[in-house]
């Protein structure tokens, strides 16, 4: 079988890979504090998902580290976490924890994980730990976390890369230090010349209220990141996914998605992340 991957919104993704299912900072539900999911419910596609064998934390902050959705989840499944925030979230979640640094290399069966320094978090103990993974299987994928562009990730372009899972916001209509936006995101993708690029993490939550389905910043990352992938990097192909979408990935052929639209197209609303 060859390896695919699902988007679950925002910076959820369960990677298919050589057999295992890793997931990655799973939010599973339709409240994260004051945040509420946009368009789609969680259940309808949570539940038709393989339980994971790994779980990849990329920092801790609450959009990416929810007690909740991880209580959900098969205790059994290890954690791989930042090296220094092990001692904390083995006291709050009952699982076992692998702590690890950028430069650091865990292997599950047939697919090798490599993690890779994140430019995000600032210096807060703990909360300011942060990193991203790359997954090689049939394939090789980049999952960053939350990061801002770093001259290093030219170096992720000698591993030829078949996808990467690019952010493009947040979930406000402001972005913090540490983060993407479509222009910078876009220059991110040109240093690591991926074939194939998949927005995340815009547009899956909004605060509460209706009042915010006002706000465009909901709606315009996505064209506007399309816009400046024609200027930054044309050869990559960009595909949107709405939530529960998957795709299978063909190393060194054309991907095939199994979800429209497909390269270049206008996404639609319920596609934004």
């Amino acid at each position: 079988m060859p390896d695919a991957l699902s988007f679950l919104g925002h910076a959820t993704m369960m990677f298919h890979m050589r057999g295992k299912h890793i997931l990655t900072d799973p939010v599973l539900t339709d409240r994260v504090l004051h945040l509420r999911r946009r368009n789609f419910s969680a259940p309808q596609w949570v539940s038709q998902q393989p339980s994971p064998d790994l779980i990849l934390l990329s920092h801790l902050h609450l959009d990416h580290l929810h007690l909740p959705s991880l209580r959900r989840l098969p205790p059994h499944a290890p954690m791989i976490a930042p090296r220094g925030a092990g001692k904390w979230l083995r006291r709050v979640l009952c699982r076992p924890v692998i702590e690890l640094s950028p430069g650091d290399v865990y292997q599950l069966d047939d697919v090798t994980i490599h993690v890779i320094h994140a430019e995000h978090g600032g210096n807060l103990p703990i909360i300011g730990l942060a990193q991203g993974y790359l997954l090689k299987g049939e394939s090789t994928v980049y999952f960053p976390g939350d990061t801002d562009v770093f001259p290093q990730m030219a170096e992720l372009a000698k591993e030829n890369l078949d996808v990467a899972l690019m952010p493009i916001w947040g979930w406000g209509p402001t972005l913090g230090a540490g983060h993407l936006d479509p222009r910078t995101a876009a220059e991110a993708v040109a240093l690591l010349k991926p074939r194939h690029v998949v927005p995340i993490h815009w547009g899956s939550f909004r605060p509460l209220g209706h009042i915010w389905e006002l706000f465009t910043y909901l709606r315009t990352p996505g064209p506007k990141f399309l816009y400046h992938m024609k200027r930054f990097a044309p050869e990559t192909q960009v595909h949107f996914l709405e939530p529960g979408g998957q795709f299978i990935i063909h190393p060194h052929e054309d991907l095939n998605l199994m979800e429209k639209p497909r390269q270049g197209s206008q996404p639609r609303e319920a596609s934004h992340k």
